[in-house]
């Protein structure tokens, strides 16, 4: 297994055992969900999910369509791009609600958010460069 491969599963794990940390968090102190449930739900799907089928669909893909992944350099600027985007969200997402940095968490957010979704654009168009339709 590639070696990026391995840190996007690691990474998954961490994501996954941190949002379920945040979900027992929540569960304790009810008066904090709103400050943690929606980096909650980053951990948990860009975090967990999303790294874990980045991770298996880099492994897997490939050899069931017989080819080498089209970009291990986009497979790894993907990478770096979703974990410091959803690190970014999960630090700047509590400053906007309880208004701390006021003129930098909301922009720091909006940057964050637009480097997950360049992360999962890349993902696409690797995946689907890849796996184009073989001729029959």
């Amino acid at each position: 297994m590639d070696k990026i491969v391995v840190w996007y599963l690691r990474m998954s794990v961490i994501y996954f055992v941190a949002g379920a940390a945040l979900g027992m968090l929540m569960l304790v102190s009810p008066g904090e969900t709103g400050v943690y449930r929606d980096i909650h739900v980053h951990f948990n799907l860009l975090g967990f999910m999303s790294m874990m089928i980045y991770g298996v669909g880099y492994h897997i893909l490939p050899k069931f369509s017989g080819v080498n992944i089209y970009s291990v350099k986009i497979m790894n600027l993907q990478f770096w791009l979703s974990n410091i985007g959803l690190i970014g969200m999960a630090v700047s997402w509590p400053m906007t609600i309880v208004n701390y940095a006021a003129g930098i968490a909301g922009p720091l957010l909006i940057l964050s958010a637009a480097l997950s979704l360049t992360a999962a654009i890349l993902f696409a168009f690797n995946i689907l460069k890849t796996i184009r339709p073989v001729k029959m």
